[in-house]
């Protein structure tokens, strides 16, 4: 299982996203910033949050 924290990518969120793989991570993450915070992920984004995302 992969897991990104929506708080280590700079969020005051407790938001957690977790998936079988880190394409569903970005994908939900991206879907996420977009409806919780009204940010669009920028290709740039989408790296910093593959540094962050961890194996549970």
């Amino acid at each position: 299982m992969k897991v990104l924290h929506c708080k280590d990518l700079g969020f005051d969120c407790p938001g957690i996203v977790k998936a079988d793989s880190e394409n569903e991570v970005l994908q939900q993450a991206a879907q996420h910033a977009q409806e919780v915070h009204q940010v669009q992920i920028t290709p740039e984004m989408a790296e910093q949050a593959k540094t962050l995302i961890r194996d549970e």
